[in-house]
């Protein structure tokens, strides 16, 4: 990947997945240092090379950031060298990496990492529990660091395709085998033969798909969509939901087969609120991970606003976290995170947190439908009327939402801004 600027550079190296970048010490305004800040945090073993002008062994003074140089004009023999001593410098730094930076330290994880540890040199299948934003996906990716399998890292999010889109995504295609399909095209399976493919949302999979995708797991092997031949690969399976798939079950929405095939190893990963002490950590962490790409200067949080942070509930879990960081340091002026940088529904959790249990004589169902109506009342608002949000901080679809908003008269009256 080339770029030819450093909003285009920071813009690349946030996708990861990066084993060498090859930086241009003279960028403007400490421009390197903010491109390398960026590439080390989606791509801790990258090895970082910078390009200086002069001599290479003053490269200290110019990028003390870089893990090798190379003068310019250069040499391809210099070139190698340099890129050479850079990639085993992230290696054994990827090698001195380990979940706990990244996830957290909290005694609920202890268990999570030490299964993670034992089943990474195995070729088992693992399936990976937890609410949105818990970091399944950085846990799988552990996985298949320290198993130290040499193939790629394939991640699939099964619930962002169509069916037909999905099984092509999976398993490729040949030509003709559908309208579009002008070449044959390997699929991600194929793409993670040696290493792991990590299936994101996979209760999400139709019931046609559940069953190749079980074909695969017992026998790895499969065809290409429109093929005949019969295509084995040597693949580590990392499935992740945040779905009850025993309770899909046992209501006939997945194969009980695929289940078990995917409950090999499990595991789940405890949500942000039931480990509020690793937020300071995370805190540090993405400040390190996203000033370079926010150009901020700020370098920590302020007690006050750590404290704030501690009490929110975070329903967003870890993601959550990050988004509100990169906000944060977007707004902040000085060195540190205060208060008045983060986002106002943070700053305000917890007011009106309660919900008002009706007096009187009442019957149940009648309690249960006002403290429903107070609930649509408070997720209405903190959505601004957008009915979409409403419908997803409530966990409804929003068809029912709609059905509701009728039954108890909701509507942007409740908003303000009127006479």
């Amino acid at each position: 990947t080339a770029s030819g600027s450093e909003t285009e550079a920071i813009r690349a190296a946030g996708t990861g997945g990066f084993d060498i970048c090859i930086i241009d010490a003279a960028l403007p305004d400490d421009g390197a240092r903010r491109v390398a800040m960026a590439v080390r945090a989606a791509s801790p073993r990258a090895g970082l090379v910078a390009t200086v002008p002069g001599e290479a062994r003053d490269a200290t003074a110019t990028a003390d950031w870089a893990d090798a140089a190379v003068a310019l004009p250069f040499v391809d023999a210099a070139l190698l060298a340099a890129v050479t001593s850079a990639a085993r410098a992230g290696r054994a730094r990827a090698d001195t990496t380990t979940p706990a930076a990244v996830l957290g330290t909290h005694p609920a994880l202890a268990g999570v990492l030490g299964i993670a540890r034992q089943v990474a040199p195995t070729p088992a299948t693992v399936l990976v529990t937890g609410e949105s934003g818990t970091g399944k996906s950085l846990l799988a990716r552990e996985i298949h660091r320290a198993s130290g399998r040499q193939g790629r890292f394939v991640e699939v999010a099964c619930g962002s395709l169509a069916e037909s889109l999905l099984e092509s995504e999976l398993f490729g295609h040949v030509a003709g085998a559908f309208t579009g399909a002008t070449a044959d095209r390997d699929g991600k399976f194929l793409q993670a033969d040696g290493g792991t493919i990590f299936l994101d949302e996979v209760a999400t999979a139709s019931p046609a798909l559940q069953v190749k995708l079980l074909r695969v797991l017992q026998e790895r092997e499969f065809e290409r969509v429109g093929g005949e031949e019969t295509i084995h690969v040597d693949v580590r399976i990392v499935a992740a939901t945040n779905k009850d798939l025993k309770r899909l079950v046992a209501e006939g929405e997945f194969r009980e087969d695929l289940f078990y095939r995917l409950h090999i190893i499990p595991m789940t990963l405890p949500p942000l609120r039931d480990r509020r002490s690793d937020i300071e950590s995370l805190v540090t962490h993405f400040i390190r991970k996203l000033s370079g790409r926010t150009r901020s200067s700020v370098s920590s949080v302020a007690p006050s606003a750590l404290a704030t942070l501690q009490a929110y509930p975070f329903p967003g879990n870890v993601r959550e976290l990050e988004n509100i960081i990169e906000q944060a340091l977007v707004f902040a002026e000085g060195d540190q995170i205060e208060v008045a940088d983060l986002p106002a529904f943070v700053t305000q959790s917890g007011r009106g947190d309660t919900l008002e249990i009706p007096q009187g004589d009442r019957s149940l169902p009648e309690i249960l439908e006002e403290l429903e109506r107070q609930l649509i009342v408070r997720a209405f608002c903190k959505a601004e009327g957008v009915k979409t949000e409403t419908a997803r901080l409530l966990g409804i679809k929003t068809s029912a939402l709609y059905y509701k908003l009728e039954k108890y008269g909701v509507d942007e009256s409740l908003l303000g801004g009127g006479d």
